[in-house]
């Protein structure tokens, strides 16, 4: 083990090799297409292919083909493998020295927490704004609900707007917001964090205070979506649907029975087993 752990270090001392990891880590548990990885990092096909190739070779990084391309995910078992042996080694098993402290703890006392989650998107104009407005609704005070975006656009989508208000949703105090708001000092502490746009998981961010419980839930973009109005505000719908599928199991789980490795497993297994939905 020991000789394999010097192996994965020597790969990972690679600067782009070690930026490819950290892509794969912030997208687990998704699969992603090589040349969607090459677009993020700016990387060659050819020279993307070497360093993909190192990283399979370590252990660190599994391929798999679906239809015509190649997708790449984290081999967790083995990238756990690696941190434990750390973590026991280097550190002889003391959690106070290398292990983090999550603040997220599930149990008894939690029940009647109000818990903080942020939805990132790049725009903030349709997605994360879709989310934050379900989650509010939908699990009442049990949640304060905030979006954000990357890059946020200087007004909100007026399908959006349109959809969230058919539904019956309050739209008084949307507003973009730079994801900036929700790092300085003074910000509120995030109990979770999701990103449900591809571009926005892509993008390197520094790590939360207070390590919240992060998950990816993709949504194709309706602000994309071509042709008729009638065609376009259908787009709208589906990424609502979608979303409201997904915010409906998250707000229904029983918070205060998991501990926060079951809610890692269960945010992510939202993403995977719920799809896009019709509203």
């Amino acid at each position: 083990m020991e000789k394999d752990i010097a192996s994965r270090l020597a790969t990972l001392g690679h600067p782009q090799r070690l930026a490819i990891f950290r892509l794969l880590m912030r997208r687990y548990p998704d699969r992603v297409a090589a040349g969607e990885v090459a677009d993020v990092l700016a990387l060659k096909p050819s020279t993307l292919s070497a360093y993909l190739g190192a990283l399979m070779q370590a252990g660190l990084v599994t391929q798999e083909r679906q239809g015509t391309s190649l997708r790449y995910s984290m081999n967790m078992t083995e990238v756990r493998r690696t941190f434990d042996y750390l973590l026991n080694d280097c550190c002889r098993g003391r959690p106070d020295i290398c292990a983090p402290a999550p603040t997220l703890k599930g149990g008894p006392d939690m029940a009647d927490r109000t818990y903080n989650a942020l939805f990132i998107c790049v725009g903030n104009s349709a997605r994360s704004i879709f989310a934050e407005t379900l989650l509010r609704d939908i699990a009442g005070d049990r949640f304060t609900a905030w979006s954000a975006g990357t890059r946020p656009f200087s007004e909100l989508n007026p399908f959006a707007l349109e959809v969230l208000k058919a539904k019956g949703h309050d739209i008084a105090g949307l507003r973009a917001k730079n994801v900036s708001e929700f790092t300085g000092a003074g910000a509120p502490v995030m109990d979770f964090v999701f990103t449900v746009c591809d571009r926005a998981a892509n993008e390197e961010c520094p790590a939360w205070e207070g390590q919240p419980v992060t998950a990816h839930w993709s949504t194709p973009d309706p602000v994309k979506a071509e042709g008729t109005d009638a065609e376009k505000a259908l787009a709208f719908q589906h990424a609502y649907g979608a979303l409201r599928n997904r915010i409906s199991i998250f707000a229904a789980l029983p918070f205060d029975t998991l501990d926060r490795v079951s809610l890692q497993a269960v945010v992510d297994d939202i993403a995977r087993e719920t799809g896009e939905a019709g509203a």
